[in-house]
């Protein structure tokens, strides 16, 4: 098939930060898993990719045992796994050659965190070419705090700072920047539905 499933940043390196918490969907790696599961009855490509910050110290440093997939998820053999250390999914990696290689034109993308790496990865996409459908229930993100917010602030600090986004507000506002520019913006029960009506 000439379309792709990019899974982003779906890693346990999430799990052990403090903003786990205040995450918009715990259960993100069961929405994912729906889109890995229907990606492969389709024959599709399924490419894994895991943030990675060498050195860092911090908990996508791969010293640290938690840049890896979150336990729920299982790559099957054959599933390309890339590392990056960029927020987007291709600079540091050689996902636009693998994609060529396998005469991929259309990207389903999902992952964490909303706005940053899955978005990142979705505009770089659609600039190269791609067509791309951003699964946006298939994302997760935190609240995100103002630009003039001071670093380090604990998670109670950025919960009570009137000026938060809420994680909800986030998507939202990710969802209404890529339509119709970016990508289509689609839910995975969306897919699932389109699936069943073709099968």
């Amino acid at each position: 098939m000439n379309r792709a499933l990019v899974v982003i940043d779906v890693q346990e390196s999430f799990r052990a930060h403090p903003l786990w918490e205040t995450v918009s969907d715990p259960a993100i790696a069961q929405r994912v898993d729906r889109l890995v599961r229907l990606a492969r009855g389709r024959g599709d490509t399924v490419v894994w990719v895991l943030h990675s910050e060498p050195g860092s110290h911090g908990v996508f440093d791969p010293a640290l045992g938690h840049v890896r997939l979150m336990d729920e998820l299982r790559r099957e053999e054959g599933e390309p796994l890339l590392h990056k250390t960029s927020h987007n999914a291709f600079t540091t990696t050689n996902l636009q050659q693998l994609l060529a290689e396998r005469g991929v034109r259309d990207l389903v993308v999902c992952g964490i965190r909303t706005e940053q790496c899955v978005e990142t990865t979705a505009r770089v996409a659609s600039d190269l070419g791609y067509r791309v459908t951003f699964v946006s229930d298939a994302t997760a993100t935190h609240p995100l705090g103002h630009r003039d917010a001071p670093a380090g602030r604990s998670v109670a600090d950025l919960l009570s700072d009137p000026r938060t986004l809420s994680a909800e507000e986030v998507i939202r506002r990710t969802e209404y920047a890529l339509a119709g520019r970016f990508a289509t913006i689609a839910t995975v029960a969306e897919l699932e539905t389109a699936a069943a009506s073709r099968a």
